[in-house]
């Protein structure tokens, strides 16, 4: 099956592309210099280059999700170590309020790891992380959860409510990206659980850092949204945390900290109107015709 052209066999140079409108493009500021990216001076081409994010959470409207990944009791111990559940418990009580004021066009959304050695499950991750690692009195891999239910269930200061639970507002994930688990008609359940609310940018807070973190980012970045992750507010079991967040924070999100999200929420925020910047017909999630 050949590819679908979709340039009709015609692709425009760069002088062709701006010599009349297009549509959702705002022609005047294609002309402009970036103000979002910094070349190094002095060096051949430029390089290295630095982008970012050409928003602010205030520049707009919004619809918002906080996206509470894998914030359970057998990672306790590296959210301890690194100071988040603070964080994390203040975070999840700003959004709870604000939903409550507003009632609509926020929502919280819980995912646990659930991977384990008796799943029966062997994909990429098994051959990655290898057979070993699962002596009892000193587990090492880190694909699976080894202390049963108990290590599945979210941090005790960070559980859903009864009605948020009633609301399918939690599921179990076996995937690295919140995004990449399914309904029974193969959608993804996340994906559309967001669609269903016309939410539009993303928060994303949790472990670990280096795994479900940067998975998810980019996988809600493929569809559509504008991703946020809040770097006091997330860990790692590595010693990855900030690359990590150097490389996402200069592809596909904004990297911010629980102050300025928390400050946002409270005094900026204004609740967008639904399909305003992002649309729920297409899996990239680009806006609606």
């Amino acid at each position: 099956m050949a590819p679908v052209d979709i340039n009709n066999g015609k692709i425009l140079t760069a002088v062709e592309a701006v010599a009349e409108p297009r549509k959702h493009r705002d022609m005047a500021l294609a002309l402009e210099p970036m103000n979002n990216c910094t070349a190094t001076a002095g060096a051949p081409f430029g390089l290295p280059l630095t982008f970012r994010a050409a928003w602010d959470l205030p520049s707009r409207s919004r619809r918002i999700a906080l996206l509470m990944d894998d914030c359970q009791e057998e990672y306790r111990p590296y959210a301890e170590n690194a100071n988040i559940v603070s964080n994390l418990v203040r975070l999840l009580n700003t959004f709870r309020v604000k939903k409550a004021e507003i009632g609509e066009g926020i929502c919280i959304v819980w995912s646990v790891w659930s991977r384990t050695f008796d799943d029966g499950i062997s994909n990429s991750m098994d051959r990655w992380y290898g057979p070993r690692g699962i002596r009892p009195e000193e587990p090492e891999n880190a694909l699976y959860i080894f202390t049963g239910n108990a290590g599945m269930v979210p941090m005790k200061e960070l559980a859903p409510t009864e009605e948020e639970l009633a609301g399918g507002w939690f599921y179990q994930g076996r995937h690295l990206d919140m995004f990449w688990n399914f309904d029974e008609n193969g959608k993804s359940f996340l994906d559309e659980k967001l669609k269903a609310e016309a939410i539009d940018t993303v928060v994303l807070v949790g472990l670990w850092t280096d795994e479900c973190i940067v998975a998810t980012a980019y996988g809600a970045f493929s569809r559509g949204y504008d991703v946020v992750v809040i770097s006091d507010a997330t860990a790692t079991a590595t010693a990855n945390h900030t690359t990590c967040l150097d490389v996402i924070n200069g592809v596909c999100c904004k990297v911010m900290n629980t102050e300025e999200v928390i400050s946002y929420m409270n005094e900026s925020f204004q609740l967008g109107s639904p399909g305003q910047v992002k649309g729920i017909k297409h899996p990239d999630g680009r806006i609606d015709d």
